[in-house]
């Protein structure tokens, strides 16, 4: 029985997928050659390729630039507020609709740029908040 089993996984998580397995291998290296991947440790490797998945929200409120905005105004110490209220999972998600992903690329969260800016729309009250995402730019109406 033991070495039905050991045949069995052997094939199942390494014969049976060897083909595909080869020809995702072939595709990726044609355009990810390995020369250029042996400078890396496999951790940064990975940060390279996903991103931080590790984040110092403090970091980004201390990084933002305010457009009519001011740093002690009351809706950003509010939003602020909030913000550091939510769980993990959200922050991550307002993450992504500012910038589209919800990870920090490979140079982190010290230099991502982001900035809150105020519509300046005459009734604000009537807008909900939106983003730019290419260029991080969160729109936020008093």
């Amino acid at each position: 029985r033991k070495e039905f089993v050991d045949l069995y996984v052997s094939y199942m998580l390494n014969e049976s997928i060897q083909k595909p397995f080869e020809d995702f291998k072939r595709g990726f290296l044609r355009g990810c050659p390995t020369e250029k991947w042996k400078m890396f440790l496999p951790v940064e490797l990975q940060i390279v390729l996903q991103g931080h998945t590790q984040f110092d929200w403090h970091l980004l409120q201390e990084n933002v630039e305010y457009t009519w905005y001011k740093k002690l105004d009351r809706t950003i110490r509010d939003f602020w507020a909030v913000f550091h209220d939510l769980p993990e999972e959200k922050k991550k998600m307002f993450l992504a609709f500012v910038s589209g992903s919800d990870r920090i690329p490979l140079y982190g969260l010290e230099r991502f740029e982001f900035s809150i800016q105020d519509p300046q729309a005459e009734n604000p009250d009537e807008l909900y908040p939106s983003a730019n995402t290419c260029s991080h730019i969160l729109l936020l109406p008093r």
